[in-house]
């Protein structure tokens, strides 16, 4: 399964990169730059196609990629020769006016955030399927005793439904998530209806340091009432079928599903359940093994909410998936500034191998359930890692194509060329920032995917 995952991560980051590199070969192209080599993925080509002036490659390693235009380095080479000016060649990127090199620097992040917009509305337009849970919450102090969480000092109960959060509705428990998760220590007005009974409430959400997403410490309400039971179970050899209400565990009354988590932390060797079927009260006893891990899987899946989202005609879907993408433009903004707030960066800042096992995770996951699902949960999470790309890449770094951005504005401020030797400097410095935060993102991988 971790194979087909890294699998279907590396045809999803492959087409992000593609984009990306795309947008700076069709603009360098727009612009008068001579391209040399258009590769997808790193190292040794296997496959390499010459069409024009232009070497089509294919690497061994499908991560990354890149767009060779003519005279790159051409500073590096005036550093070295110790002239005072770059010489450059007729067609090479540094022949090219300050402009048109912003331009092609540009492109790049520009064809990602495109990319985002029509993935998002080709998926808002053709509508999709996600199976979610109601907007019906169980605070974390009532599973786990003796926490107190934001909901706590809010004032919210267990059993509350909350309908709005500053003004957004929350139909499911997804919505909640949403709202909750980008405004961390922030002051949050929370609608929610008790028993029949609107109540206003402000909620502020503690920062989870291992994500940089905000936390209230609640859980989902779902009622239990089995959705599957897995063959060869602990469930399916006590008789539990799909449908079946299970009403008590161990004696206890069993109101909602999550009360199962601390039951199951305690490690009982087996569950007294007590269980309505057609009507009926009945009884069995589940029999729980346990992993090396120490947790236990009794094979029971509860039964969620289907949501359908509607069918969009174009000119609906476009601004639909505008609209959203320039939401997670600033949500990822947003996290940006939370790397600055004492977050785990070993679990926030993610790395190629981690991108690409979680593209796989997603889409695998998707695929579970249907294609048509699986083709949504990948190419929406693709648009999210498209923006990220956007804006890490113009973010003005020396070697990002915001740091070539920032030097070429200079270059244009002072009206006339950058010195070599600042360039080689400037670009010096990238590659050891750029190289260092790899190998921590690398290591921070490492550290994941041990754990899954």
């Amino acid at each position: 399964m971790m194979i087909f995952k890294i699998l279907l991560g590396l045809v999803g980051l492959g087409i992000v990169v593609f984009v990306h590199e795309l947008g700076h070969f069709l603009a360098a192209r727009l612009v008068g730059i001579d391209v040399e080599a258009f590769s997808i993925g790193w190292g040794k080509p296997v496959l390499k196609k010459k069409l024009g002036a232009v070497e089509y490659r294919l690497g061994m390693l499908p991560l990354g990629g890149y767009c060779k235009m003519k005279g790159e380095n051409e500073f590096q080479q005036a550093f070295e020769n110790k002239q005072k000016a770059i010489d450059p060649a007729p067609g090479s990127f540094f022949a090219a006016s300050p402009l048109r090199r912003i331009i092609v620097s540009f492109a790049g992040p520009f064809f990602n955030l495109v990319f985002a917009v029509l993935v998002m509305s080709v998926i808002w337009g053709i509508g999709f399927e996600v199976n979610t849970l109601e907007n019906r919450i169980v605070l974390l102090s009532d599973i786990k005793t003796g926490s107190t969480n934001p909901a706590d000092e809010a004032g919210l109960k267990t059993g509350d439904r909350i309908l709005e959060i500053n003004g957004n509705k929350t139909e499911n428990y997804h919505d909640i998530q949403e709202n909750i998760a980008v405004h961390p220590e922030e002051k949050l007005s929370v609608t929610v209806d008790r028993d029949g009974e609107i109540l206003h409430f402000t909620v502020i959400p503690s920062l989870e340091k291992s994500t940089g997403a905000g936390r209230i410490g609640v859980y989902f309400w779902t009622d239990p009432i089995i959705s599957e039971v897995a063959a060869g179970s602990p469930a399916e050899k006590a008789g539990l079928k799909s449908g079946d209400r299970i009403r008590s565990v161990n004696g206890n009354d069993f109101a909602y599903s999550v009360k199962l988590i601390p039951i199951l932390e305690e490690k009982p060797g087996s569950l007294k359940l007590e269980y309505e079927r057609g009507g009926l009260i009945q009884n069995t006893e589940l029999e729980l093994s346990y992993s090396d891990s120490g947790e236990a899987d009794p094979g029971i899946s509860w039964q969620t909410i289907k949501y359908r989202t509607p069918y969009l005609n174009p000119f609906a879907a476009l601004a639909t998936g505008t609209v959203k993408t320039w939401q997670t433009f600033v949500i990822s903004l947003k996290s940006l500034s939370l790397l600055f707030r004492g977050i785990d960066l070993t679990q926030a800042v993610s790395g190629p191998v981690r991108i690409t096992y979680m593209v796989g995770d997603v889409a695998a996951e998707g695929f579970g359930q249907s294609f048509a699902t699986g083709l949504s949960s990948m190419t929406n999470f693709l648009a999210l890692i498209s923006v990220a790309l956007c804006i890490m890449n113009l973010l003005p770094l020396p070697i990002l194509d915001g740091g070539m951005i920032l030097l070429f504005i200079i270059e244009a401020l002072r009206r006339k060329p950058l010195p070599p030797r600042a360039i080689y400097v400037f670009q010096t410095i990238g590659a050891v920032l750029i190289f260092s935060l790899m190998l921590f993102a690398v290591f921070g991988d490492i550290l994941f995917l041990t754990k899954h």
